[in-house]
Parts: structure tokens; C-alpha cells; sequence
């Protein structure tokens, strides 16, 4: 029997999702690594090994707004079918934590230190959306999903080609993204305002340049 649960349940399960998210290890998914069992990069020069370290900083970063924006709209949602897909989509988005924490470490890097606030302000804008509606909550998805595709195509054309190991993070990552996009679609997301794009974007231009250095 599928328990009911109450607001102070919710808060509780939110909270402690946020800080699995941002401090912890998150609930991830059945599926492995895709950089398990992929030979290392030799002899990466410092500087290269550091600036992939920050991109994948980016990356990191951007998944947690992912996963926040996802718990925002799952807590708002109307129709059980939609939160129950955007669950599922945010417990994907939790492999992606996994992978690019990996990564980063295994390059010397850390995760930002922003990621508190960028978790805050991602989860506002979810639960936003979801108050506005499933069509337009599905539709932030998908738009957040072409912008995140985009935004890993660049990192990809940045990557040396024998950084496999990053390599394989960044084009499941991809695959994924693209995923959840039409399914947000498919659920009956509507094609966004352009000036919420804009504004999206901006924001995206904020969070990546600020992490690359914090």
C-alpha cells in the first residue's frame, strides 16, 4: 500500500535529499560508470589535467541544479504520472553526480564551493515552475535539457580526444540529457517564452563562469 505522506514528511525527505545532493552521496541508479575500465589518460599535461578538472566542475555543478530542479518540480507537480517521471529522471541525474565527482577527483580537483547556493536557487526555480502548471514545468525540462546538451557539446570540443575517461562522462551525460528531454516533451511540455530562454541562458553564462574558478 503506497503510503500518503504529510507536508512535514515531504520537507523532511526534501531536506535530506538536498543534502545527499550537495554534501553527500545521492541515490543513484542500477547503472555503472561508463569511464569504469577506461585506460587513463598518460602523461596529461598540468594545465590541461586542471582545466578539465573546472570543466567538469561545471559539470558537477550544473547537475545539481539539475537534481534540484527536478526535486522542485516533482514537489509541485500536479498529475502523479509527471512526478513520478521526474523522480526517476532526477534519481539519472544522480549518476551524473557520481561520475563527475569521480572524475574530478581522480584529475585533482574538487567540487564548488557555490553549490549550496546554486542547489537553493535551482530548487525556487523548480518548484516555480511546477506551481505554474505540468505543461510549463515539463517544458522548463526539455528547454533545460537542450541548453545542458549544448553546453556539454562544448566541453566535448574542449576535451582532448585521448581523455577517454572524460570523454565517455560527457557523452552519456549527453545521451541522457537528450532522454529526458523528449520524454519531458512527450508528457506534453510546451516550447518555452523566448525571454525565459534568454534569461535561462544568462543564468547559465552566470553559474559557469563563477565555477570555473570557486
Amino acid at each position: 500500500m503506497k503510503r500518503d505522506y504529510t507536508p512535514i514528511d515531504q520537507f523532511v525527505m526534501g531536506l535530506d535529499q538536498a543534502i545527499e545532493t550537495v554534501f553527500g552521496s545521492p541515490k543513484v541508479t542500477e547503472r555503472k560508470n561508463p569511464a569504469v575500465g577506461v585506460e587513463e589518460t598518460q602523461d596529461m599535461p598540468e594545465p590541461t589535467r586542471d582545466h578539465t578538472a573546472r570543466l567538469m566542475r561545471i559539470n558537477h555543478t550544473g547537475e545539481v541544479c539539475a537534481q534540484a530542479l527536478y526535486q522542485g518540480q516533482a514537489a509541485t507537480a500536479r498529475d502523479p504520472s509527471v512526478r513520478e517521471s521526474m523522480e526517476r529522471s532526477a534519481q539519472e541525474e544522480n549518476d551524473h553526480l557520481v561520475w563527475c565527482e569521480t572524475r574530478i577527483k581522480e584529475l585533482g580537483g574538487r567540487t564548488s564551493l557555490l553549490n549550496p547556493l546554486w542547489y537553493a536557487g535551482s530548487f525556487a526555480i523548480g518548484a516555480a515552475a511546477g506551481i505554474a502548471g505540468d505543461k510549463w514545468s515539463l517544458g522548463f525540462v526539455a528547454e533545460t535539457e537542450h541548453q545542458v546538451e549544448s553546453h556539454l557539446d562544448s566541453h566535448l570540443a574542449e576535451v582532448p580526444d585521448d581523455d577517454k575517461k572524460t570523454r565517455v562522462i560527457l557523452e552519456q551525460m549527453k545521451e541522457d540529457e537528450i532522454s529526458h528531454a523528449d520524454k519531458a516533451l512527450a508528457k506534453g511540455g510546451v516550447e518555452l517564452p523566448l525571454p525565459i530562454k534568454k534569461a535561462m541562458k544568462l543564468m547559465s553564462k552566470v553559474m559557469t563562469t563563477s565555477v570555473y574558478r570557486l
